[in-house]
């Protein structure tokens, strides 16, 4: 997944990416647990987030994949391409950058619902050699919190280090964008707006 732009950065540039990465993160993800493990090719990432909206408020984000593109920065298109009851095939595309590094991907995954409290994904194709996801919508009754654990391994080699530092900083970002919709959607409905 990582381009080959980010493979050509020299040690003393990915070092230096890896520090400005965790500097610059916003305040509000300080509450955004995020670890990314790089073991040989093999990359597992997990994400522990709390939202302050409802479970169902938060599943009907997560589970928005055709307006996902909207508010996921990275992605140019994302959209079901096939549903069969709670099985869809989930086409997305999109770009990530890092300051003066970027790398695009493309996939195809089958998306398994559990409503409204679990989704399994898998790679059916695309820019990675495996990749499996689960997410968890844990209910607390007014606030909710989501448990992602996946593991992918890359068509491309990733440095050590800056790799696991940008996929951090990535992942961040875009539970991130997930819980701004949540909030943004549950004040509209707060406010009465359609």
């Amino acid at each position: 997944m990582i381009a080959k732009t980010l493979i050509q950065c020299t040690a003393s540039a990915a070092l230096a990416l890896a520090f400005a990465v965790h500097a610059a993160l916003p305040a509000n993800d300080a509450d955004i647990d995020v670890h990314v493990l790089q073991n040989g090719n093999r990359i597992t990432v997990d994400v522990n987030m709390p939202v302050q909206a409802t479970a169902m408020e938060t599943w009907k984000v997560v589970t928005d994949y055709d307006n996902m593109a909207k508010f996921v920065s990275n992605l140019q298109a994302s959209r079901i391409v096939e549903q069969i009851d709670n099985r869809l095939v989930v086409m997305q595309k999109g770009k990530a950058s890092r300051g003066p590094l970027s790398f695009s991907f493309e996939n195809v995954r089958e998306i398994l619902l559990a409503p409204p409290t679990e989704i399994r994904s898998r790679l059916i194709s695309g820019d990675l050699e495996s990749s499996e996801f689960i997410t968890r919508v844990v209910d607390h009754g007014d606030s909710a919190q989501i448990v992602n654990h996946g593991e992918f391994i890359p068509k491309v080699w990733v440095p050590p280090i800056v790799g696991p530092a940008v996929i951090e900083a990535e992942t961040r970002k875009q539970f991130r964008e997930l819980r701004d919709e949540i909030m943004r959607r549950k004040a509209k409905t707060a406010a009465g707006r359609p």
